[in-house]
């Protein structure tokens, strides 16, 4: 059942990603923007928890579902804008991911388990919501981390990376040292954590 699960999932979840309208080049391939980004979180997934549960490798496929329909713009800018947006992504991914649960026959305690870890409830307590977090802050340092500095001064950057690192376990420390970080990533990590 949960492998069978698992790629009716899959299957639904990445032709919904597949719909982005956001393109990115990887490795020469255009390919969407959240479909590559699901299956990085996955990947990361798979790496810190080799027995990963069936809800937490589900979540991770879905965590930012058809993102790009609710754009940063809907809300005002300024941290309280943001904040406001990420809740109502929060939600509409929950929801998202339980709408596609539901068609592939999902048990109804998968489904309510994987909107948990999709609202991110007791990250600090649940330690699948802790390992998605950590997959999360992942993925940034190693795909988006370089562009983020480019268009970030300083002062804000280097909080942006305190906020990240204070967000992962002592695991997802261990895997983040051991990213190849480019020499400027490098420089900003440093200063921003000793």
């Amino acid at each position: 059942m949960d492998d069978s699960l698992i790629q009716r999932a899959y299957t639904k979840f990445d032709a919904a990603n597949g719909q982005d309208p956001n393109q990115i080049n990887v490795s020469g391939e255009i390919r969407p923007k959240e479909l590559v980004f699901a299956e990085r979180l996955t990947e990361e997934v798979r790496a810190l928890n080799p027995d990963a549960s069936l809800p937490l490798l589900l979540a991770a496929r879905c965590q930012h579902i058809c993102r790009w329909e609710i754009p940063r713009t809907s809300e005002p800018m300024g941290r309280a804008g943001y904040l406001k947006w990420r809740a109502e992504l929060k939600k509409y991914h929950a929801t998202k991911a339980a709408e596609i649960l539901h068609e592939v026959g999902s048990p109804e305690e998968i489904i309510e388990r994987v909107q948990s870890l999709n609202l991110k409830k007791n990250m600090k307590s649940d330690p699948d919501c802790q390992t998605l977090e950590d997959a999360l802050c992942l993925v940034f340092l190693k795909y988006q981390f370089d562009a983020l500095i480019e268009s970030t001064g300083e002062p804000k950057m280097l909080r942006i990376v305190k906020k990240t690192w204070a967000k992962m376990s002592p695991n997802g420390h261990k895997f983040a040292a051991q990213i190849d970080y480019s020499e400027q990533a490098a420089a900003v990590l440093k200063m921003a954590l000793d």
